[in-house]
């Protein structure tokens, strides 16, 4: 891979939906690349449904910041209840986005977002897209369970922080029996995606279905225009 950017990621979502699976993926693919990563987890009662984050840092350049990103170029939002009931530890769902920074937000339609907040987002000159993760993992992989590789398909239909083959391999040794150590839930979460399919390999090729797909249903939403109206 050619030099890149920083690129501090922070993947907002609820306990189930699979963003420390996500970034873990998305980390060792940029290592497969030759690129540095760092990987955080962060999450409280390991329950379904309860708020959970995961930090990714991406760079060509040695990387020694860990734990929470405070000052993400890219925010990922998992689910909508992130936004509209407030499900995140921290608030605005935005806060700490950088000037010109990005917003994936899983949603089959743009959300309400609050006047305050479009004009905060309009003056950052954020770029926000939208992409039905859900609709497609159940559509595609018959599965909610799968959301989470359909969010990085979204996030690779807007910029590829690694190579495709590296994404592939890496979900690859994620599923197949790799040196990730999870924990008790994000390991029964990774055996039930699993368990619906016959082979490994079919639910990776399956998975490359879904970040196509996801990468082709993205739309870009303007917080400018609206500020305007």
């Amino acid at each position: 891979m050619k030099s890149i950017e920083k690129n501090f990621i922070r993947m907002s979502g609820l306990g189930g939906q699979g963003a420390v699976t996500a970034a873990h993926i998305l980390g060792s693919a940029a290592n497969k690349d030759g690129l540095e990563s760092t990987v955080n987890p962060f999450f409280g009662a390991e329950k379904r449904l309860a708020p959970a984050e995961s930090y990714v840092r991406i760079s060509s350049q040695k990387v020694y910041e860990k734990g929470e990103v405070l000052y993400p170029n890219t925010i990922m939002i998992f689910h909508p209840h992130v936004i509209t009931m407030g499900k995140c530890y921290t608030m605005p769902f935005f806060d700490g986005l950088q000037e010109g920074g990005v917003l994936l937000i899983n949603s089959d339609e743009p959300l309400s977002l609050r006047d305050e907040d479009l004009r905060l987002l309009a003056d950052l000159k954020a770029k926000i897209y939208y992409v039905p993760a859900t609709k497609i993992a159940t559509e595609v992989a018959g599965s909610e369970l799968s959301t989470n590789i359909a969010m990085l398909g979204g996030l690779y239909g807007i910029k590829k922080l690694t190579s495709i083959k590296s994404l592939k391999e890496s979900m690859m040794e994620r599923f197949g029996g790799g040196k990730f150590v999870a924990s008790g839930s994000t390991a029964a979460l990774d055996d039930a995606v699993k368990g619906k399919f016959a082979k490994v390999s079919q639910m990776i090729e399956k998975n490359m279905e879904l970040i196509e797909a996801a990468g082709a249903a993205l739309t870009e939403f303007c917080p400018a225009e609206e500020k305007e109206d």
